[in-house]
């Protein structure tokens, strides 16, 4: 859960890899460091605990100079987030450098072995056994001895290392966590996402698992473990760089709460027929066929990605009449499913390397199963083993709590909702059009959502100083309760929970008093039996809460005016269909949880304590 990034061109290594670092600080932002090696073969190291600027700083007081090095961001597995335990790490020597991100299981048993050999450790951390490993087979070649020392690792890894005593060479390893290679003009890049190297090339190819990168200024050539030649595909990325910085906003995460409705519409576009209502899944090695005859689905995301699964069973299941199972990807494997080739297994990464569902996907394709991934990242490894991908278009999302990627991932399963109801003969001609008419309005309605932002500042006047808040849904609308109260947990530190709103007589009730805010889903499609028959029960759900002495923050739907009646205050979103209807009202809660962040001093992109990708188990 840490970013690694390396140069090697004939550019000053030093301000692109602290550019580098600073795109990927959503990965771990404790302690930080870099390693440069000059022409004349001398390697040197700084290293700073905490946030990345003590890193510039230290180099400032400092400096070095090089031709080619690695850094890395890290988030703390193994070892204090302290400057002795912040990579780069090396060997006893000095001559080997290693910067890592993953877990390496057996690293007590191999420090045992290693010590024994005259090897002394110095820090915590299960990263030092690397360059350690690496310098006991070393002789003379850097990629023959990191061969030799990864059939030795256990565990998930990804790391990169140089050594002094074989210059002019960055020898990149993927053993589970993402790496990126870029591709310039004489010039390379290494990297555990695209955001680090966008600026300098849009040219790439990720690592497979068992790969090693060989980057020097001449090229780069792959190998695989057994020391076999092998290639990758190169990739173009068509994000633009600009894409990735604050364009203004005062944080990533504000940035891309504004940039839904262009997510939305990207994830659409060339996906759903306005005239006819037809969905089209390209890139598919599920046939048609295939598809009409599951019987079942499987769903497996973790975090906020499991909240839209779990959104996604109620689009599924209303429009496929399919039975839909979701599960936690950290859970999945070990309760050994019933899952085979009857079921679509759906796997939902933001990122696509997401360690928890990566190894739920490969449990359900052993059982036999179909798995088709949902992915923000073109060519991620979550993709890359799936019989097909819907891949939202998103963006490079920075900000560590997730938002325009949710709405994206909540978009792509309502269009596999609608194809598979289509598939199975479920959804009619004149019901798509409708259903794809309300689908394409999205982004208007988003933005006009959006245009209430200022409300917020002042509701959050009365709501910053809770320390609990309850966010109540029922149906499709309880895993946007889940959501919204993860939101406001993961940014502001206030405890949240959301809960089934017909729950609440068997249990919440005991908590509702004047000091817990409550946030009621209350939105409803007016054109929807089964959606008013629902908004009545919120309604008294609310007016439970009211006579408890409760504060109530309602989200409906325009022109409800019983809600207005009912609740304390009320954030009103347009009407659309109800299983559209979490994309809109989630909004608000995004923006609820970022202000009031704001206003208690907490810093929104980079929660302590969190990454953006969870790549280690």
């Amino acid at each position: 859960m840490c970013g690694i990034v390396g140069y090697i061109g004939a550019r000053k290594p030093l301000p692109i890899l602290l550019d580098g670092l600073r795109r990927l600080e959503y990965r771990g932002y404790d302690s930080a460091g870099i390693a440069l090696v000059d022409d004349a073969g001398r390697l040197e190291i700084r290293r700073a605990s905490g946030k990345l600027y003590n890193l510039e700083e230290a180099v400032r007081l400092s400096p070095l100079d090089g031709s080619y090095g690695i850094g890395h961001t890290r988030w703390a597995t193994h070892g204090r987030p302290t400057e002795e335990n912040a990579h780069p790490h090396r060997d006893s020597s000095g001559n080997i450098v290693v910067v890592h991100n993953g877990i390496v299981e057996n690293y007590l048993e191999l420090k045992q072995r290693l010590e024994a050999a005259g090897h002394s450790f110095q820090t915590e951390t299960d990263t030092e056994i690397i360059p350690h490993l690496i310098e006991s087979h070393f002789e003379g070649n850097l990629e023959d001895a990191v061969r030799a020392a990864v059939a030795e690792l256990k565990g998930i890894f990804a790391f990169a290392a140089i050594s002094r005593l074989d210059p002019g060479k960055i020898v990149a390893v993927r053993s589970g966590p993402p790496v990126v290679v870029g591709l310039g003009e004489s010039e390379y890049f290494v990297a555990s996402d695209v955001p680090a190297i966008l600026s300098h090339t849009r040219d790439v190819f990720f690592l497979h698992d068992g790969d090693i990168a060989v980057l020097t200024s001449d090229g780069v050539r792959l190998i695989d473990f057994a020391g076999r030649p092998i290639k990758r595909q190169v990739s173009h990325i068509l994000w633009d760089p600009i894409m990735a910085e604050k364009g203004g906003y005062k944080h990533f995460m504000l940035k891309e709460i504004y940039e839904q409705p262009r997510a939305v519409r990207d994830t659409i576009l060339g996906r759903v027929g306005q005239e006819t209502g037809r969905v089209f899944l390209d890139e598919m090695q599920i046939q048609p066929a295939e598809f009409a005859a599951f019987q079942s689905v499987r769903i497996v995301a973790c975090g906020t990605s499991w909240h839209a699964a779990l959104a996604g069973k109620f689009m599924i299941e209303r429009l496929a009449r399919l039975p839909v199972e979701v599960d936690y990807g950290s859970e999945f494997r070990y309760r050994d499913p019933i899952v085979g080739p009857q079921d679509l297994t759906v796997v939902i990464s933001q990122s696509g390397e997401t360690a928890d569902t990566l190894a739920a996907q490969r449990e359900a394709k052993q059982k036999g199963s179909r798995t088709l991934s949902i992915c923000n990242v073109m060519g991620a490894m979550i993709s890359r083993e799936a019989a097909g991908t819907l891949l939202t278009h998103a963006g490079p999302e920075i900000g560590v709590a997730s938002t325009k990627a949710f709405t994206a991932q909540l978009t792509a399963l309502f269009i596999l909702a609608l194809y598979l109801g289509q598939a199975r003969g479920r959804v009619s001609q004149p019901e798509s059009v409708a259903l794809a008419q309300e689908l394409l309005g999205l982004p208007a309605r988003l933005e006009h959502v959006l245009s209430a932002d200022s409300h917020f500042e002042d509701l959050v006047r009365w709501l910053f100083k809770a320390t609990d808040f309850l966010y109540l849904g029922r149906g499709i609308h309880y895993p946007i309760a889940l959501e919204g109260a993860l939101k406001l947990k993961e940014i502001s530190y206030i405890h949240a929970e959301g809960y089934p709103a017909g729950e609440m007589k068997h249990g919440p009730n005991a908590l509702i008093d004047e000091s817990l805010p409550t946030v009621v889903l209350a939105a409803a499609d007016p054109n929807d039996e089964f959606s008013l028959l629902r908004f009545e029960k919120t309604l008294s759900n609310i007016q439970e809460v009211k006579a408890r002495g409760g504060k109530v923050l309602a989200i409906a739907t325009e022109g409800m005016v019983e809600a207005a009646r009912a609740a304390d205050h009320v954030i009103w979103i347009p009407p659309t269909h109800e299983l559209l209807l979490p994309i809109l009202e989630v909004v608000p809660l995004q923006l609820l949880a970022y202000h009031i962040a704001v206003r208690r001093g907490c810093d929104v992109d980079q929660p302590r304590n969190l990454a953006k990708s969870v790549t280690v188990e």
